[in-house]
């Protein structure tokens, strides 16, 4: 008869306990306000650490806290150019030297190629 019982159900999937006689974790409810006006509270467990920041409900846009205080900015690096690159790997006058190589390689592939009559 056990295994008529078993057969039919989705084992791992489903729960077969009852929350009958448990105790939920103390809950507070926190708000927060997104910038096109939408508000919506979320339930965190009492202990937790509240973020400043949640994607909104309705428009996915970022809401802030509205009882916290505003989000710290975070310090990141600029951007790194390619000529800041290529100035981590060669000084000036390196580049100098080897915009005078090429110039001359162009200029006499130039002049080389050009036949006169």
């Amino acid at each position: 008869m056990s295994e008529r019982v078993l057969r039919g159900s989705r084992l791992g999937s489903v729960s077969y306990e009852t929350d009958r006689d448990t105790d939920l974790a103390p809950r507070q409810m926190v708000e927060y306000a997104c910038p096109r006006g939408h508000r919506f509270t979320v339930p965190f467990a009492t202990e937790a650490e509240l973020p400043s920041t949640w994607q909104c409900t309705l428009c996915s846009a970022v809401a802030l806290l509205t009882d916290g205080a505003p989000p710290e900015e975070k310090a990141g690096k600029p951007p790194r150019t390619h000529w800041d690159m290529l100035l981590e790997r060669r000084s000036v006058d390196d580049l100098e030297v080897l915009l005078t190589e090429r110039l001359e390689l162009l200029r006499g592939a130039e002049s080389g190629g050009r036949k006169t009559a």
